[in-house]
């Protein structure tokens, strides 16, 4: 046997010597322990459903505007003579207060010359009336001095009326918006004198949907109710002012009674009473002036046997998913009245004492095996403040 023949037997008498020893402490090591496999449900966090009263609230935005604005024109020619220094923009002014007065002088004269004539009228009238009673004048000639002594005296009174249009006043208290002439200058009949509003009443247009007006009382249209009426809803304006939130009290006072045709929104009128705070010494409210874009909240109807769920249980906007006695998922449609506040309003579809999950799963079939983590009412609100 030659040396390389020896060498190969060896190295294959080694190989298989070491292949018998690994068999060998194979076969010396304990089993491995067997578990019987486990599959895990998805766990989902859970709510239980309680029927309760809410009251909505609808929200809605507007420009505060004047109920009440006069464009002033003159009805009389003539130079201005004398400006109230209250006739400047943002000035105030109370009812029937002298803004301004246009040259007199021949409306004063027209007057005089009126009175003179219509006394002139009167004479000839009495001599015609006595000569007829007395034959000597036909009945034609006493009805054409009536007639002279009505147009006198229509002329007087067309007199007066100049006379007093050359004062500038309007009926109520109010504050001037815009100025646009001055002392010394002339002005003919139809120039603008300026622009005013009352300051009593403030209003603001406030657009709803179709779906905001199911919530909302409002008064019949054409009917508009008086400050001490309770018909309309109240409102609360919402607005900056001098840096700070401030808030209004205001009522519904009337709806327009048409639907816009582009935006498909209906318009009701808010009142504000006193938006100045010029008629009380209450100083907890700031003024309201015009021009101011509001936020109002209108108060709506109150609900019962209704149920709120976070807005985001839901599927789309009408499924929930629920979770049924035996842990099993279950998507069914409801009947939502509302979403207001991150919230949904079930109206019908569940019942009280349900339970919907409040995970997200990205693709639920009805049926599937879930593990239940009730949720408390703290966690819910971290939760829900931690979506919002």
């Amino acid at each position: 046997m030659t040396f390389k023949v020896k060498r190969i037997l060896l190295m294959a008498t080694i190989l298989i010597a070491a292949v018998g020893v690994t068999i060998m402490l194979g076969k010396m090591k304990p089993p491995p322990e067997t578990r019987d496999r486990e599959d895990l449900d998805l766990l989902v966090e859970t709510m239980p459903i309680e029927a309760g009263t809410f009251s909505f609230s609808i929200t809605s935005q507007g420009i505060v505007r004047p109920r009440t604005e006069t464009i002033m024109s003159a009805e009389v020619s003539g130079a201005i003579v004398n400006m109230s220094p209250k006739f400047v923009a943002g000035g105030v002014f109370a009812a029937d207060e002298v803004l301004m007065r246009i040259d007199a002088a021949n409306y004063t004269v027209a007057v005089e010359q009126a009175e003179a004539f219509l006394k002139q009228r009167q004479i000839e009238f009495d001599g015609a009336k006595s000569l007829q009673e007395r034959g000597y004048r036909a009945e034609a000639e006493l009805a054409s001095a009536a007639a002279a002594l009505a147009t006198a005296n229509a002329e007087l009174v067309r007199a007066k009326r100049n006379l007093d249009r050359t004062v500038i006043r309007l009926p109520y208290a109010g504050m001037v918006r815009a100025k646009e002439v001055d002392l010394g200058q002339y002005v003919t009949i139809g120039s603008r004198l300026g622009v005013a509003f009352a300051t009593a009443i403030a209003e603001v247009r406030l657009p709803l949907t179709n779906s905001d007006l199911a919530f909302v009382d409002l008064p019949a249209p054409g009917i508009a109710t008086s400050p001490a009426s309770t018909a309309g809803p109240k409102v609360t304006l919402v607005a900056e002012y001098r840096g700070r939130h401030a808030t209004w009290p205001a009522f519904i006072t009337r709806t327009e009674g048409v639907v816009d045709e582009r935006s498909r929104v209906t318009y009701v009128v808010a009142r504000i009473d006193d938006p100045y705070g010029l008629q009380t010494t209450d100083d907890s409210l700031p003024p309201l002036p015009m021009g101011t874009f509001v936020t109002a909240q209108i108060e709506g109807r109150t609900v019962t046997d209704a149920i709120r769920v976070p807005r985001y249980a839901l599927r789309g906007n009408s499924e929930l998913m629920f979770v049924d006695s035996e842990d099993r998922l279950r998507i069914q449609a409801v009947d939502v009245l509302r979403m207001e506040d991150g919230y949904a309003y079930i109206a019908k579809g569940v019942e009280e004492g349900d339970r919907i999950s409040l995970t997200a799963i990205e693709s639920p079939v009805n049926g599937m095996p879930v593990r239940v983590e009730e949720t408390s009412d703290e966690q819910r609100i971290v939760a829900e403040e931690f979506r919002q």
